[in-house]
């Protein structure tokens, strides 16, 4: 048999094997396969490659979240005067911009991935489950960036809150976007259809929509209990304490640590959705 790779191209070692077996004709031995790609390069290929995606397919979208969380707090503005009733509507407000992307969209992308065959195309990548996850999930959360400042601070204008400690939006939205977007993948990749992971992704929108807009004191004591089970509420809550005059920022830290728990696990959770919908 004619080989149609060169014979410098063959490591020493497998010419050796091929040339002096040790009885019978010469056989070819399989080529070892490449090693498999570290994390972070990998994640970084994939985030710049989403970000790059949805910087153009998804900005009418981006637009319309914003657009809507502004409108609510122009209608909330109606009913509200101030105090801690504005704060809620404000960081509520601003974080839903984060929901609806991270959340609502990143479940129907992967939803839509799944059902396309895009998944597939995925597999077969030498890329770590956890880098095409981590990937999509960042570049969907750094997505909400701009809508999120402009609504904090067309919100702060609204109703007059101080804007000196808008930095913490720093934190606030890679970790509870983080949570986020964790839970939408989960929910498109654990979804049997994809009609269900577009359900499910725009309940749990409108679950902090409803939960993280209305002040909590307002709302009856199941309702508060349910609100508590939701990622974004702490990302709102550590939001809404930077608008006093002097912010409590051990319970702040707490609030943000509580959605970088809850994202290191929603990621998980997908990284591992992932992998069982790769393999099927």
């Amino acid at each position: 048999m004619t080989s149609i790779v060169p014979a410098e191209a063959v490591p020493a070692h497998v010419r050796e094997r091929t040339a002096h077996g040790s009885s019978g004709p010469p056989r070819t031995l399989p080529a070892p396969l490449a090693p498999r790609a570290r994390l972070l390069p990998s994640l970084a290929a994939v985030y710049r490659a989403q970000l790059s995606r949805a910087r153009v397919a998804r900005m009418p979208l981006l637009f319309v979240a914003t657009f809507q969380s502004v409108g609510i707090m122009i209608l909330m503005r109606g009913v509200v005067d101030g105090g801690s009733e504005a704060r809620a509507v404000v960081a509520g407000s601003s974080v839903l911009v984060v929901a609806f992307v991270a959340l609502n969209l990143l479940a129907q992308y992967f939803g839509q991935l799944r059902a396309g065959g895009g998944l597939d195309h995925y597999a077969t990548l030498p890329v770590p489950p956890a880098a095409v996850v981590l990937g999509a999930a960042g570049a969907y959360a750094s997505f909400t960036v701009p809508g999120t400042l402009f609504t904090a601070v067309t919100g702060s204008m609204l109703f007059q809150l101080p804007m000196t400690h808008l930095w913490v939006l720093v934190a606030v939205i890679p970790l509870a976007g983080a949570a986020l977007a964790g839970l939408g993948a989960a929910f498109g990749l654990l979804a049997p259809r994809q009609e269900l992971a577009t359900l499910l992704g725009q309940l749990g929108m409108s679950a902090a929509l409803l939960l993280g807009v209305l002040p909590a004191d307002r709302m009856p004591e199941p309702v508060g209990w349910a609100r508590d089970l939701l990622p974004s509420t702490y990302g709102v809550e550590a939001l809404a304490r930077t608008f006093d005059a002097r912010p409590d920022w051990a319970v702040v830290a707490l609030d943000l640590a509580v959605c970088a728990v809850v994202g290191v696990l929603s990621l998980a959770v997908a990284t591992w959705a992932y992998r069982r919908a790769a393999v099927r």
